[in-house]
């Protein structure tokens, strides 16, 4: 019998394993059936993973006589650690390997204090969840980390992050990663957020963006299924492309006209003060549209429509079936997604727009900390990882 796998997916332990990973039981002579291998060499696989614990057994029913062994995917196998980085706090997790959470805290920092100080408390935090008596004795996986700025994915190094003195250029990998002893993967907090609600909210979702205003403005895109990151991870800095009405507006970037200048929660503030308002953060201005307040409400409209502006070009280029709108000044509700849809919809083509929906984020404030989880796990449990740990 020729051992060649009928199926793609079967040539190696790792490779079995993502035939596994939906979860559903099978027993031997079904995955035997399904990849076309040897009944030995799908043993000998099987067994591999059993020992490393990534598949376990479990009693199956058999139509007669003696019942089939079943084999299931173990999500308990191994645990990941998680964090999403804000300018003053961070959210941890420790999730399993279906990127459930099984233990979180919140935890108060200032990103200013530079790398040393902030992946200390990181480690320190992560360390405390790890002492409860469930997950004092699991492996960990990997670690992953959202920070507020602009990362090198690859090297899981800031890049002139513009809110992180002492951060550009600093190895986060090797810091945690001394701690810990396992892989640790850095991305851009937007990034994450974008695979977080994509896996957890729309994983039929091929071709999305994701948009987070805040106290900046940034997106992530997946595209064919997959987080587009671009050649240096720059991909998605939407905050920093020219808005039209951004004139000569000076953003934080040192260039002028920035759709960030213009719309994001710290700009609304500004324009808000100008008319005798007190407004000082996104928070205010949420606040000041839910209480009601006219001017509130109009500048929240017109920064969804300054959003919306240079989303029709990314909706034209990009060609996406939902845009998802998310971050602290989301919470002001319909106002600023009645913009967005006005100037997409008036902006692009009704071929682009047909099927395309846009609404707000599903998975909220633990969307970044789940995808920084997420972008564990696939590394984790990718083929190549897979064989490797079993080398």
């Amino acid at each position: 019998m020729s051992d060649e796998p009928r199926h793609p997916n079967a040539a190696s332990p790792g490779q079995l394993l993502r035939l596994l990973l939906d979860g559903a039981p099978r027993t031997r002579a079904e995955l035997t059936l399904e990849t076309g291998l040897a009944r030995s060499t799908v043993r000998t696989r099987l067994d591999a993973l059993l020992d490393a614990g990534f598949v376990r057994d479990r009693s199956g029913v058999s139509t007669g006589g003696r019942p089939a062994g079943q084999v299931v995917f173990n999500a308990r196998a191994r645990i990941v650690l998680a964090a999403e980085v804000g300018a003053t706090h961070a959210t941890l997790a420790v999730t399993d390997l279906t990127d459930s959470p099984l233990a979180t805290s919140k935890l108060r920092l200032d990103i200013a204090d530079g790398p040393k100080t902030v992946l200390s408390q990181l480690v320190q935090a992560w360390r405390e969840l790890l002492k409860r008596d469930d997950l004092a004795a699991m492996r960990v996986a990997g670690i992953g980390i959202g920070l507020p700025g602009p990362v090198e994915h690859s090297s899981g190094r800031p890049k002139n992050p513009p809110i992180m003195p002492g951060w550009d250029g600093y190895d986060v990998p090797a810091r945690v990663g001394a701690e810990f002893g396992v892989p640790v993967l850095v991305d851009n907090e937007v990034n994450l957020m974008a695979l977080g609600e994509h896996t957890k909210s729309f994983p039929d979702a091929d071709d999305m963006i994701v948009v987070k205003v805040a106290t900046g403005i940034g997106s992530g895109f997946i595209s064919n299924g997959v987080l587009h990151r671009g050649a240096v991870g720059a991909a998605g800095d939407l905050g920093h492309v020219a808005a039209p009405r951004g004139g000569e507006v000076l953003c934080r970037c040192g260039n002028s006209g920035c759709l960030e200048a213009i719309a994001s929660g710290p700009a609304i503030a500004t324009s808000l003060r100008a008319k005798g308002i007190a407004a000082q953060t996104s928070s205010d201005v949420v606040a000041l549209v839910r209480s009601g307040n006219l001017e509130a409400s109009q500048a929240v409209r017109q920064a969804g429509r300054d959003i919306g502006d240079v989303l029709a070009a990314c909706v034209s280029m990009f060609n996406p079936s939902l845009i998802v709108v998310g971050g602290s000044l989301a919470a002001a509700g319909e106002m600023l997604l009645a913009g967005v849809r006005e100037s997409i919809y008036r902006r692009s083509l009704p071929l682009a727009t047909e099927h395309l929906r846009i609404i707000p984020a599903q998975v909220g404030v633990d969307a970044g900390v789940l995808g920084a989880a997420a972008m564990v796990i696939q590394h984790a449990l990718s083929p190549a990882e897979v064989d490797r740990q079993l080398a």
